[in-house]
């Protein structure tokens, strides 16, 4: 018999969650659920949105459990804030491991971390709770990806690297081995991280600007 999720969040992320949980798990998800003011409909993907203030009488935590599927608003600061609120709900938090995802020791990954296929979790790395790992990253041997944690798709963490908490990493960044970021850092898309970031840090790669030779103008293509 499946397990019966609840999710915190009815926008796209709320959906590709419904989505791999459904398709990809052992829990059916049963509700969504929301602070009331931000109730646009009362069903989301065939099932009810309940208020969260009404989803422990509705969907108890003894016989429920909650996945907190929201993005990296604020530095990751609404999706922590709601982690902390379902735990004091007295909900388990699930996590979504994809089965076309690499990751060697589930039992490193903490709870309410939502981790995509394609993704590659090395030996003796460490996923902290609330992670999200967009699909096709590298998270090298040893390395550590601390608590509230977001990073999109395709990054490159290498051997030995720690990331503190309520981080943001972007498309196609990549860190070198052995350098620690600290808590709060946003990095960029396409970003190389050669050395230490000191928390609160943000790192920005120059964008790709046009060129002033039209493309009807090449030659081959």
């Amino acid at each position: 018999m499946k397990k019966k999720l609840v999710i915190f969040g009815s926008d796209d992320i709320g959906e590709l969650a419904h989505f791999y949980f459904s398709s990809d798990s052992d829990y059916e998800v049963v509700a969504f659920t929301l602070d009331a003011e931000f109730i646009k409909q009362d069903r989301f993907c065939g099932v009810p949105v309940i208020p969260f203030s009404q989803i422990g009488s509705r969907c108890p935590p003894e016989s429920h459990e909650m996945f907190v599927a929201l993005g990296y608003s604020k530095v990751n600061a609404v999706r922590k804030e709601k982690y902390f609120a379902a735990k004091s709900a007295g909900y388990g938090l699930a996590s979504y491991i994809s089965s076309m995802a690499i990751v060697y020791d589930k039992t490193a990954v903490g709870d309410n971390c939502f981790i995509f296929e394609d993704n590659t979790v090395q030996p003796f790395a460490k996923i902290g709770s609330n992670v999200t790992l967009w699909s096709g990253n590298h998270i090298g041997h040893h390395s550590t990806i601390n608590d509230h944690t977001f990073i999109a798709s395709h990054v490159v963490i290498s051997g030995r690297v720690t990331v503190g908490e309520q981080c943001f990493i972007g498309v196609n960044a990549t860190l070198r081995d052995h350098i620690a970021v600290g808590d709060r850092c946003v990095i960029g898309a396409g970003v190389l991280l050669l050395n230490d970031a000191e928390a609160d840090g943000l790192y920005i790669g120059k964008s790709v600007e046009r060129s002033s030779l039209p493309s009807t103008r090449l030659k081959r293509i």
